[in-house]
């Protein structure tokens, strides 16, 4: 079953004049289409699968749903997240829309007090935000009851199966009601994924923006071939000619790390996420990017869907991701809520087999850069195996070129003269 609806205004899609009133005092005017699409039937009740890039609005498509359905009726609601950032993020925009319906949220996260999070359930939320891992503590501890759950929503959810947090996501459903709403919304749509709908899911209305792998339009992409020895000194000329916020993504955090002192010795504002932080200095390396602290960000994947930071001008995958899907949640970082995004990839001269697959996937040849200081480099295997184009989707940028073109030069274009900021 699909749903498909018309772009307009929050009127008319079935939600109460309060939360239109808030919408409004929120300057939330023209819903996202993945919010025009989902929210009608949200409302309605229905089990729903969201498919849409990211950066277009998830969130508010299952949260103005759950709170309209909580002002209603009693139960509560349950938000499943694969990051710690992610579940902080999500509970920041219930907090903007559930206060004047009397609506607590409780956080249940990892590297936060187990205590204080007690406390708070025992002020009895209406709504729990939670990571899998966390929340199948508290089970354990039996310090939560979910059997008033009635309306659960799976946000990412290929991601935290891809994190390795199925077996927590089963061990969670066993105490939630059948007898509920649930909401499942992901960037991509994964087998298991399908699985896991058909099993747990009433005839779900599935509303699609994009194909899964599309990156959003106003994000370009350029691929540098360059050895492994030569990545720092081409990550530092990229640095000096752009002038605003720059996410790094590192394979490691190992690598993270180096990277953040390489950078920190350039001169560069940086902070660093990663698995070794801990939950406060991640929390205070993201607000400080937010806010401008810090001009750079160095994070592993454990960041791909967790920073909602608009007008970040540029991400660069100084490391190719280990699946060519989080390809397009680390791209999806820049090019957010309707501004412009660019996005830099360095792949080493054997790992033509990962840029294949991550072409596959986007269904768009990264156009390959050649930096004027930096001897040219090719794949291994280029001469026998010549790269094809895979076309580009409408209305898409590859960054000044697609279908297999290959950019020999930057030019005046990109290092010529340094490009401003687009936030």
């Amino acid at each position: 079953m699909t749903f498909s609806g018309t772009q307009g205004t929050f009127d008319g899609l079935g939600i109460s004049p309060r939360l239109i009133e808030i919408l409004d005092k929120l300057h939330f005017k023209i819903p996202t289409p993945i919010q025009n699409k989902a929210i009608p039937p949200g409302i309605e009740g229905k089990d729903l699968i969201g498919i849409a890039q990211t950066g277009t609005g998830k969130t508010l498509a299952f949260v103005l749903p759950m709170i309209q359905h909580l002002s209603q009726k009693k139960g509560k609601g349950l938000i499943l997240v694969p990051t710690r950032e992610l579940a902080a993020q999500v509970d920041e925009t219930v907090q903007k829309v559930s206060p004047v319906f009397g609506i607590k949220t409780a956080l249940l996260i990892g590297g936060a007090s187990m205590s204080m999070q007690i406390q708070n359930l025992r002020r009895n939320p209406r709504v729990i935000i939670a990571t899998p891992g966390r929340l199948s503590d508290h089970l354990n501890q039996r310090t939560i009851m979910l059997g008033d759950v009635c309306v659960l929503v799976l946000d990412e959810a290929d991601r935290m199966l891809d994190m390795g947090f199925q077996p927590q996501i089963e061990h969670i459903l066993q105490y939630v009601p059948k007898d509920r709403q649930t909401l499942l919304f992901s960037a991509t749509m994964p087998e298991l994924i399908a699985k896991i709908a058909a099993t747990h899911m009433k005839l779900p209305v599935r509303v699609e923006i994009a194909r899964s792998g599309t990156l959003v339009e106003q994000t370009s992409q350029e691929l540098f071939i360059v050895k492994q020895e030569n990545k720092k000194d081409l990550l530092k000329k990229i640095l000096t000619q752009y002038r605003g916020s720059v996410l790094i993504f590192s394979r490691t955090k190992i690598g993270a790390q180096k990277r953040w002192r390489e950078v920190r010795a350039m001169g560069e504002r940086v902070a660093e996420i990663h698995s070794d932080r801990s939950l406060a200095q991640r929390r205070e390396a993201l607000e400080g990017f937010k806010t401008g602290k810090y001009r750079v960000l160095i994070a592993t994947d454990i960041a791909a869907r967790g920073i909602d930071v608009t007008g970040i001008e540029l991400v660069i995958n100084y490391d190719l991701p280990d699946d060519a899907e989080n390809y397009v949640h680390r791209i999806g970082r820049t090019g957010r809520a309707g501004h412009k995004g660019h996005a830099i990839s360095f792949a080493t001269p054997d790992q033509e087999s990962e840029v294949r697959s991550i072409e596959k996937l986007v269904r768009v040849a990264l156009p390959v850069a050649e930096h004027p200081e930096l001897p040219p480099e090719k794949f291994d295997s280029f001469a026998s195996a010549p790269r094809r184009g895979f076309g580009v989707q409408g209305g898409h940028r590859s960054g000044g070129g697609g279908g297999g073109h290959k950019r020999r030069s930057f030019g005046a274009r990109t290092f010529g003269k340094p490009r401003r900021s687009s936030r």
